[in-house]
């Protein structure tokens, strides 16, 4: 019977590539676990996280977070802001559009602030300017904010009375998504009693400004 010697020392040096000719099958032949060093998780398992149910607290503002472990209703959601240089004219009681400006909001819930600051003058002390904001949807009139009606400051009769920036604001509740443009729009309380918005001549050095902010519900 011949003998057969089997070597029970272990193996040194390096393997070759000729030595793993057929490869290694790594879902029977491999065990442990791989160091994070060499790709690694250095873990034997693999554990799912369900974002839904398994995760809790704060997500930091530095890992595209709000830092906050709950929302605050009354929080501003955009800004649009218009600013309106154009002299314009009016000396009868028709409403003309002077400036406007739009904003579609992301919510039904949300509320609309609207900031005015336009700037009128007129000729006679006899007379006041009407003006006022409409809210406008595909092109249509859906709501009104009456605005107080302006005097003037001096009693002039030949120049024009400045009235300056008369500031106004409504917060409006629209209960829509659409796109909405608000206008606001002046007229002169008596006909042929001259009203001007953005300075009393056309030298156009006088500026007025509408600002539209979506506040969250």
């Amino acid at each position: 019977m011949t003998l057969t010697v089997v070597k029970t020392t272990a193996l040194t040096g390096t393997i070759t590539n000729a030595q793993l000719a057929g490869g290694i099958d790594l879902t029977s032949k491999v065990t442990g676990t791989l160091p994070i060093a060499n790709g690694g998780t250095n873990s034997t398992a693999t554990t799912f996280v369900n974002a839904t149910t398994n995760v809790t607290g704060a997500l930091p503002i530095v890992n595209g977070g709000t830092g906050a472990t709950s929302f605050s209703p009354g929080k501003i959601a955009q800004v649009v802001h218009s600013k309106n240089t154009t002299y314009r004219n009016v000396n009868n009681n028709t409403l003309v559009t002077c400036m406007s400006v739009t904003i579609t909001p992301s919510a039904t819930s949300s509320k609309i602030l609207i900031l005015g600051s336009p700037n009128l003058s007129k000729d006679t002390n006899s007379t006041a300017v009407i003006h006022k904001c409409f809210r406008v949807v595909g092109g249509s009139d859906v709501a009104t904010q009456v605005l107080s009606d302006h005097s003037a400051r001096n009693n002039s009769s030949t120049v024009y009375n400045d009235i300056g920036y008369a500031a106004f604001q409504w917060y409006d509740e629209p209960s829509s998504t659409a796109a909405i443009t608000y206008d606001y729009r002046i007229a002169s309380q008596g006909n042929n009693a001259n009203i001007a918005f953005n300075n009393y001549s056309s030298a156009g050095n006088f500026s007025s400004q509408i600002t539209a902010m979506e506040i969250l519900a």
